[in-house]
């Protein structure tokens, strides 16, 4: 049956999509190998998606859905930088997408408590903006043309507790959190603060300080029987040149000699300066002990420096002395294809970053030095890591392994040892630690149990960009508000379809037109009256279900 969509994976984020897709009235077909894209009418259909992990599953996929359609949408997850450039080139119609690129700016902005997104759409920078509401009164009377995205009832950040799209007739207390979009000079009207992201400027300690605390590594990282040999060495040292000195004649030696002599013989180099051919018996049985015991004093300490230089402890142990002179930095544990990302982006924008990584074998670890990303190695779920981090000067905490229990075990150590300082999403209440879940539904569960206000599905943030580019939705943008995601997608209105000629307040589906652009120019913030025309772009932000149906109602 011709205009089905394929979908390939086993996964959360393939399942999800697939059952997205399915739920807005399109056929899908699912697909177990490369291979089977030969029984699947590759020919005919409206899309292949291929989201699992695995780049090389993912560029066969690609290829062998291209050889066989020129025409059907090809929307593959790469995470390869390189492949993902080469595959976009000759793509042709649909998409290349990074699952970690797409979601990792949502844990950004709460890392950085940041309450604002910004959003380029026909032309015009638009602004989204979490407020809380001033008095009691409409979002009309509060606002004016702002669109309204959300409002969350009592501050409560629970989904069930988020309008989503409201009216502007709907009435708020003091004390709901609002979320609307508007432009800059829109929210200065409406007497709404907020800031550009600019980037941070690093603190370094003063040289005295990291002198002291680089010393301080090195004496705990050494083995502590290193200081022992020294202890020996340097004894057998001043007990014979304090001998030799007394006791050597025929000419005998000063204190400088002795204590040349004593080394030479000690390090073996015996240069034959002096002899004890000449001297008393006691004294050349005395030689020899003190050959034997250099001989032994220098390969047991030369032992020690060699496990210094050669073994893997010091180069592990190099993100904790790093850590120990950090202050405001943020704590991202794992180092994933998704860990990496956020870490990378964090550094881009000036903020210090400390990695926590369990694998010493971890593929990132070379993307992380060059990024100046120092990385302890340990578990996270053990008080003592996170305290190597310093987690108590930290301002953030982003916990993003690939293990949803591990990410909850460990947010939960994180709230006990930041103790007071622990809170969510401004710099007033503590400090935010995201949680990276992959179910949602246990997502949203953890948040309302445990208090956890930025728990975050990489399924939920990506799933719309690979939808939409199935379906042929121009996706732009998605964020978080609460526990809801949402989507910013541009709809192309076609000739005869629902969409043309509807007023904005005859849109059956919840969602909020911000701007239309039309050839003869862009409206900004369409009113009630406002219609659709044929050939229209309509920009709209909503759950991005409610996009989706917009998406079908188009063609």
């Amino acid at each position: 049956m011709p205009g089905h969509i394929i979908v390939h994976g086993d996964d959360a984020l393939s399942v999800r999509i697939a059952e997205e897709i399915s739920s807005s009235g399109v056929r899908v077909v699912t697909v177990a190998t490369p291979a089977d894209l030969s029984t699947a009418d590759v020919a005919t259909a409206l899309a292949v998606v291929c989201a699992g992990s695995d780049d090389a599953v993912n560029l066969e996929f690609a290829l062998l859905a291209r050889q066989h359609s020129t025409t059907a949408r090809v929307v593959v997850n790469m995470s390869n930088q390189v492949l993902r450039e080469a595959v976009t080139a000759g793509n042709g119609p649909g998409a290349v997408l990074d699952v970690a690129e797409l979601a990792a700016p949502s844990v950004v902005e709460a890392c950085l408590s940041r309450t604002t997104h910004s959003i380029s759409v026909a032309g015009t920078e638009f602004i989204m903006a979490v407020t809380d509401a001033p008095s009691a009164g409409t979002l009309r009377d509060l606002y004016g043309d702002l669109a309204p995205v959300a409002v969350i009832a009592g501050g409560d950040d629970a989904a069930e507790s988020v309008v989503c799209c409201p009216g502007r007739d709907l009435d708020v207390g003091v004390g709901d959190r609002v979320a609307v979009i508007g432009t800059s000079d829109d929210l200065a009207v409406a007497g709404i603060a907020w800031e550009r992201p600019n980037p941070a400027r690093r603190r370094r300690p003063p040289l005295p300080v990291r002198g002291v605390g680089a010393l301080r590594g090195f004496l705990e990282d050494v083995n502590p029987n290193l200081f022992r040999a020294l202890g020996a060495s340097f004894t057998l040292l001043l007990g014979a040149t304090l001998l030799l000195r007394f006791t050597y004649h025929k000419p005998g030696m000063s204190f400088v000699d002795a204590l040349y002599f004593s080394t030479e013989t000690i390090a073996t180099v015996g240069y034959g300066d002096f002899s004890f051919v000449d001297q008393p018996v006691w004294l050349r049985l005395f030689s020899i002990c003190l050959m034997f015991a250099g001989v032994t004093t220098t390969a047991v300490l030369m032992a020690f420096v060699a496990d210094v230089l050669l073994s893997r402890r010091i180069g592990q142990s190099a993100g904790k002395r790093r850590a120990r002179e950090m202050r405001e930095h943020v704590i991202v544990v794992g180092l994933g294809s998704f860990g990496i990302r956020v870490a990378t982006d964090l550094r881009a924008a000036g903020h210090d970053v400390v990695a926590i990584e369990s694998s010493t074998d971890n593929r990132f670890l070379a993307t992380a030095a060059a990024a100046d990303v120092p990385v302890i190695f340990g578990d996270a779920t053990l008080r003592q890591t996170l305290e190597d981090a310093r987690i108590g000067r930290a301002r953030a905490v982003a916990v993003l392994t690939h293990d949803d229990m591990i990410n909850i075990e460990t947010g939960i150590i994180a709230r006990e040892s930041l103790g007071e300082r622990w809170g969510n999403t401004s710099a007033e209440r503590g400090v935010p630690v995201v949680l990276r879940v992959f179910d949602h539904t246990l997502g949203s569960a953890v948040a309302h149990r445990f208090g956890f206000e930025n728990v975050r599905s990489t399924v939920e943030l990506a799933a719309p960009w690979f939808i939409g580019a199935a379906l042929g939705l121009q996706v732009i943008s998605t964020f978080s508000v609460g526990q809801r995601s949402f989507m910013v997608g541009g709809v192309f209105v076609r000739r005869g379809s629902t969409l043309d000629g509807i007023s904005m307040a005859e849109l059956p589906t919840l969602t909020r037109v911000i701007a239309i652009d039309r050839h003869t120019g862009a409206i900004l913030h369409p009113r009630r009256d406002d219609r659709l025309r044929a050939e229209d772009t309509a920009y709209l932000v909503g759950p991005y279900h409610e996009l989706l149906d917009t998406l079908r109602r188009r063609q």
